[in-house]
Formats: C-alpha cells, sequence, structure tokens
C-alpha cells in the first residue's frame, strides 16, 4: 500500500501533546511532579534493543501483548491519553496506539496513525468504523511501515514486519471496507472525542467514530 504522510516535516511525527503525553507538562503527578512513566519504559526497552529497528519492534510487541484490549477482558476502563492506556494497562484499538506513538516518540522514531474503516461484527454489528493502527518511520530503510498493535487472539495475528504487512485485519473490499493512506501526525479528532466523552465502554461501543474528522 502506499502511504500517504500529512506533512514533509518529520518532526510533525515527534511532537508531545496532552494525548501523547510521555513528555508534556498537563502529565502531572498529585505532587506536581512531571509524570514520565512513558518515557522510562521508552528508556527501559532500549536497554534490551540492540538496534532501532529492534527497539520499534520490541516497543510494538510490549503494547501489542502486555497492554490488552479492552474487549478481550472484559474491560471496566475507557482510556485514551498515553500515560492512561500505561496505567490501565488496557485500551481499545485507537487508545493502544496512541501509547505506542508516545513510546516510540519519546526515543525520537516518528510515528504516526493510521486508520482503516471495517465491518464492526458480522454477527452482530454490520456496520462500518474506524480501526486505529500506527505508522512508524524506519530510517535505516528510508521507509514507512504500517503495525498494528491492537493484540492478538483467535483469529488475530499482527506482526511486526519490515516487508510484508501483517495487519490485525485484512480488508474486505468486497464488504466495503477501505484502508485509509494518509498518516496522521495526531490522533483523529473523533477518535479522541469519542474516547474522552465515553465514561463507560458500554457508551463507547455505541459511539465508535465511523468518519474520520477531517472527512
Amino acid at each position: 500500500m502506499n502511504l500517504i504522510p500529512q506533512f514533509n516535516d518529520m518532526s510533525r511525527y515527534l511532537e508531545a501533546s496532552d494525548i501523547l503525553n510521555f513528555n508534556y507538562p498537563d502529565a502531572m503527578k498529585p505532587d506536581n511532579t512531571q509524570s514520565l512513566e512513558v518515557a522510562d519504559l521508552s528508556y527501559v526497552i532500549t536497554t534490551y534493543s540492540k538496534d532501532e529497528i529492534d527497539f520499534v519492534k520490541n516497543a510494538y510487541e510490549y503494547v501489542r501483548d502486555k497492554v490488552f484490549h479492552s474487549a478481550d477482558i472484559a474491560g471496566k476502563t475507557v482510556t485514551c491519553r498515553a500515560s492512561d492506556v500505561l496505567a490501565a494497562k488496557e485500551g481499545i484499538c485507537y487508545a493502544k496506539s496512541h501509547l505506542l506513538a508516545a513510546i516510540l516518540r519519546a526515543n525520537s522514531i516518528p510515528t504516526g496513525f493510521c486508520y482503516q474503516r471495517l465491518i464492526l461484527n458480522d454477527e452482530t454489528a454490520r456496520y462500518h468504523v474506524l480501526h486505529g493502527l500506527n505508522a512508524v518511520y524506519i530510517e535505516k530503510r528510508d521507509k514507512w511501515i504500517r503495525v498494528d498493535a491492537r493484540g492478538n487472539k483467535q483469529g488475530v495475528n499482527a506482526l511486526f514486519s519490515l516487508d510484508h504487512e501483517q495487519l490485525a485485519f485484512p480488508v474486505r473490499v468486497e464488504k466495503g471496507e477501505e484502508d485509509i493512506p494518509i498518516i496522521f501526525a495526531e490522533p483523529d479528532k473523533n477518535v479522541v472525542q469519542a474516547l474522552m466523552n465515553s465514561k463507560t465502554l458500554e457508551t463507547l461501543w455505541l459511539n465508535l467514530p465511523v468518519e474520520l474528522y477531517a472527512a
């Protein structure tokens, strides 16, 4: 797939924000000291990574395997900000993509956001919603790759690969599903709004975004 960066300026894919709060003034602990848990984790991952590519793979596998998809564990917590996803160790696809981007950006790896439009459930919810994943710039290969940290389960086997993309869900064009080729520098506003405005997962399931904010 031909991925299209939203910006040519690579620095846009390195920025911290209120959502990607790996080193951001609004991420404060109760004692008013800055919360750097995400940056700390990023550093720890560097200590057992042999090079930049290995770091990206290890960070991806950490979020994929150690932070659970809320639907898979009958979770109770809606998370959005990277630090909250890490603290709760759960989130849905969008939230997990926020955490992975924050971990990678904390180590100066350009990371963006990609979306697919997929059928939510073939049996019980035959309508399209957005699915969130990441694009990561691999400097040694001078290329962007997509990775999906949604979390594996029966029927889902996403893997890190430089050459042969293996995401959580193959797009079924015949069912109206589609890949959105743009690499966004920030999480989509509709996605963030759905997460931040949903107090429970039950509410979130009823308000999953269908379209991108800029669509």
